[in-house]
């Protein structure tokens, strides 16, 4: 049976954070908030959990997961970034934006299969920056919606409800967004808008 926690969506109690962040570094599994919607995540060396994530929603092998970051000198360690994507990130994260941009050789290659480019996000939401940082590690991401549905959960009874015995965390924030984050591929000359999300496109047209 999964563990449940309430956490506070804006004074995150430490405890609980640090309650949460031995979770994920034991190698688990944790449904979390982030500021669009729930999550499902792991930390980014655990293989694993990458599996067992790719099973709960009946992934594809090669589905691309979003790496979260807690600073940008981090999404640097895992991305090529030039100078001026970095104004690029600068301005807009935290928020509510996924950046595709040219994976390092620092990114596990069990997430990257012939891929060369990853998805990176720091999320504007002080509990999942807390886990950030008490975690020690970047987070591999996917949004909350289970096979077979189109929506996103967003509601954290029905999401340990539904997920219990699947995961082994689910952190309570409230209710969220039923919304993704938008996606943008900084891997060109220009940015190109992937999916439109919670954040606002037109900034990039």
């Amino acid at each position: 049976m999964a563990l449940r926690v309430a956490i506070h969506p804006d004074n995150p109690q430490k405890r609980l954070i640090a309650q949460a962040a031995e979770v994920l570094r034991g190698g688990g599994v944790i449904a979390y908030p982030t500021d669009t919607a729930y999550g499902l995540g792991c930390t980014l060396s655990n293989r694993k959990g990458v599996e067992r994530i790719i099973q709960i929603r009946q992934l594809p092998a090669n589905h691309q997961f979003s790496i979260l970051c807690p600073d940008l000198a981090e999404i640097a360690r895992y991305a090529r970034v030039d100078n001026a994507t970095y104004r690029i990130l600068r301005r807009f994260l935290p928020g509510p934006y996924t950046f595709v941009l040219e994976a390092t050789r620092d990114v596990p290659k069990n997430i990257l299969p012939r891929r060369k480019t990853i998805g990176l996000r720091i999320p504007g939401h002080p509990i999942c920056l807390a886990l950030l940082q008490a975690a020690g590690e970047p987070l591999l991401s996917t949004t909350l919606r289970l096979p077979n549905e189109d929506r996103i959960l967003n509601d954290p009874e029905e999401i340990y409800a539904r997920l219990t015995g699947q995961v082994d965390l689910v952190i309570d924030a409230g209710l969220l967004l039923t919304e993704s984050s938008t996606v943008v591929d900084l891997t060109g000359e220009t940015p190109v808008i992937l999916r439109n999300g919670s954040g606002d496109p037109s900034v990039f047209v």
